[in-house]
């Protein structure tokens, strides 16, 4: 069988398309194909018969499910350096993405995790569908959320891109759009339709012409109480208030945070307060830098990753394993510079 390319470039009318293609893996990003699609990005900015990019998964069942999370927990066992490599062309690309001065269309339809959230929901004009399921799973394997992960849910409506943060839940089309992660609502069944005519008119006029009435958001009558619960300083008040509330959606979020890596989790809270109060993405993406390394150097990320993806027996052994021993100093640690020096992308912003 001939060799597929991870990503495949191409041009429709005045439109440029990506597609990622390793289905197989749903999508999962390499080093190489950020790489890719960062020189093509570049090599399209500067070519004025492209007026448009548009962003897509090969298969069926999702845009992108996240980086390649085998090729981490390898890096993260042996004490490698090939994990702060690869986020640091990401993190690039994700500013890149969020700062582009053409039209970048992301279909976000099916899975869309992770890593597959920075190439899309930074974009300009972002459509989910029926089948759309958007999430930051990091707290349960050891991560804090990044690609611009804690930028993003930390301008949620109150206190939702903190209860996503810390339980990982996906979302649907209509809780994406309630937490901005997504602009436009279009039927799966129209992506096709939708696609070739982008090759030859406005995006924007594109997006709109397609665009429906989303299915009902869940997250819009359980604010009052996440807002209230969430809007603690610490997570264990935060399990607390959940816990007190006694609605079984309440009750069920402190169980699902209760699973997750407990460091990961109290790391998580602080960068999402810290990036509440940050200017802009790129300053945000610094300091996930500086998360992500942080973390590489944890058992938990090892821990993590093995039980989820390697093993897949969904019992991780986390260390420490409650949220009361984490001390602050290891907390901290999330936010000192890498031995291998800070990703600098905010370096040029104005405060």
């Amino acid at each position: 069988m001939a060799h597929e390319e991870p990503v495949l470039l191409s041009r429709a009318g005045r439109t440029a398309r990506i597609t990622l293609n390793r289905p197989r893996a749903l999508n999962a990003l390499t080093h190489a194909m950020v790489r890719t699609i960062d020189r093509a990005l570049g090599e399209w900015e500067d070519d004025e018969s492209v007026a448009a990019v548009v962003i897509s998964g090969a298969g069926e069942r999702g845009l992108c499910a996240g980086g390649d999370i085998r090729a981490i927990h390898e890096d993260a066992r042996t004490g490698g350096g090939a994990s702060a490599a690869f986020w640091r062309d990401e993190y690039r690309l994700n500013a890149r993405i969020a700062r582009y001065p053409k039209p970048y269309v992301a279909l976000m339809d099916g899975i869309v995790m992770g890593g597959g959230v920075g190439v899309s929901a930074h974009g300009s004009i972002r459509i989910v569908t029926e089948r759309s399921a958007v999430a930051m799973p990091e707290t349960g394997i050891g991560l804090v959320p990044d690609v611009g992960g804690t930028y993003l849910l930390s301008r949620a409506p109150g206190e939702l891109g903190t209860h996503l943060a810390l339980t990982g839940r996906a979302v649907g089309a209509a809780d994406a759009l309630l937490c901005g992660l997504a602009d436009h609502f279009v039927p799966s069944d129209r992506l096709p339709e939708l696609s070739a005519a982008l090759a030859d008119t406005d995006a924007g006029e594109i997006a709109h012409r397609y665009a429906a009435a989303p299915p009902e958001a869940q997250l819009a009558a359980d604010r009052a109480w996440i807002d209230t619960c969430y809007a603690a300083d610490s997570v264990e008040e935060i399990v607390a208030r959940l816990l007190d509330h006694g609605g079984p959606a309440a009750k069920e979020a402190a169980a699902t945070i209760l699973t997750r890596s407990p460091t990961a989790l109290k790391a998580t809270l602080a960068a999402l307060r810290l990036a509440r109060r940050t200017s802009t993405l790129e300053r945000v993406l610094d300091q996930e830098y500086r998360a992500s390394c942080a973390a590489l150097t944890t058992a938990d990320l090892v821990e993590g990753i093995r039980a989820q993806v390697i093993d897949k027996d969904r019992t991780p052994r986390w260390s420490p394993k409650e949220l009361a021993l984490v001390t602050d100093a290891e907390v901290a640690r999330f936010s000192a510079r890498p031995p291998g020096g800070d990703l600098g992308l905010g370096d040029g912003d104005r405060v």
